[in-house]
């Protein structure tokens, strides 16, 4: 497995340089008029989690389905690192559907909530997100010190973050929900994934996701499992997800039901092809990653391509709880819009 290790002392200005990048990327986009349908600007993210989307772009679903609808559409990808970025990226017009993590979710309903309205569009599947060590004292999260560094896409905000802050609050009472902040930094999964492969920075722990957490594992003797996401939301839960404003889905109600369509078929083609879906995941990001590895997280059993969310309202409500959204959700129809493939989802 071929994995690029850039050298400790270049580290912080990589990560300051990719970040800077992203977050200016997102922001340069003013306020947009009214779009006519066929047009769709996506923000994904890094990861295997987004292979639905990888799908949809190689094959051209989207397109495929909007012409069944009778309508050319004509997409855009960027792609982003964190959260923030994306949410700052869709606020601003720059982007039609945003790709994130569900506690990024869950923040931009809660702010948006009476004015645009930003709900989840669907779920991208579900995945068991990984904190991954290369700290061999570490083997809970009760076990990090103030010397240790957790990065994360985006510092309370990722889902990741979230799921650190839910556990955390298990472990030490909601009022200590954010204890683990003070040491996590803001790092793009690739670049955090070297740092742990290769050790020697301040990064000794990276909650992230496929395929960057296999990576770490296979290419760090260290490297080890500290918290897996389902043990703390109970289950197989879908971490990460699609979402729009209220104005889009109800200006361009083909373009938007094109989507949905692309997704659920590409979740079908990967369930039924994993071997194709892995070679558009290397073909589409254009990485160095092991096959074997995709192939493995993509066949594995706790990993599901399916578009309806799983066990999205127990963060939620933990959110809430703590004040960290203002508005309580009665249930994932309050922040998913009411699809039919929302139907049954929790």
């Amino acid at each position: 497995m071929k994995t690029v290790r850039p050298a400790p002392g270049r580290l912080r200005r990589l990560i300051t340089h990719t970040l800077a990048g992203s977050l200016a990327l997102s922001l340069l986009g003013a306020p947009l008029a009214a779009r006519a349908e066929g047009q769709l600007r996506i923000a994904e993210q890094f990861g295997i989690v987004y292979l639905l989307l990888n799908v949809a772009q190689d094959q051209q679903l989207i397109e495929k389905h909007g012409k069944a609808a009778g309508v050319d559409i004509k997409v855009e990808w960027l792609k982003l690192s964190g959260g923030s970025a994306v949410n700052d990226a869709l606020l601003s017009g720059s982007v039609d559907i945003a790709g994130a993590g569900v506690g990024p979710l869950l923040t931009i309903w809660d702010r948006t909530y009476g004015k645009q309205n930003v709900r989840g569009v669907a779920s991208l599947g579900n995945f068991p997100y990984y904190l991954v060590s290369n700290n061999p004292n570490v083997k809970t999260i009760a076990d990090f010190t103030e010397k240790d560094r957790i990065a994360l896409p985006a510092v309370g905000v990722s889902v990741q973050s979230r799921v650190l802050q839910f556990a955390s609050a298990k472990l030490w009472g909601d009022a200590q929900y954010n204890k683990l902040d003070k040491i996590s930094i803001a790092v793009p999964h690739p670049d955090a994934t070297a740092a742990i492969i290769s050790g020697g920075t301040e990064i000794t722990g990276h909650f992230g996701n496929p395929p960057f957490q296999e990576q770490e594992l296979a290419g760090n003797p260290k490297a080890h499992i500290v918290l897996n996401s389902y043990q703390v939301l109970g289950g197989p839960s879908s971490a990460t997800v699609l979402y729009a404003t209220e104005k889009f889905r109800r200006d361009n109600p083909k373009t938007y039901g094109a989507f949905v369509g692309a997704l659920d078929e590409a979740a079908r083609f990967i369930s039924a092809n994993p071997e194709k879906a892995a070679d558009i995941y290397l073909k589409v990001n254009k990485g160095n990653t092991d096959r074997k590895l995709l192939l493995q997280i993509i066949k594995n059993p706790e990993v599901q391509f399916k578009i309806g969310p799983q066990n999205t309202y127990g963060l939620a409500e933990f959110m809430h709880r703590v004040g960290a959204i203002k508005n309580k959700p009665a249930s994932v129809k309050d922040y998913f819009f009411d699809d039919a493939h929302i139907q049954g989802g929790s």
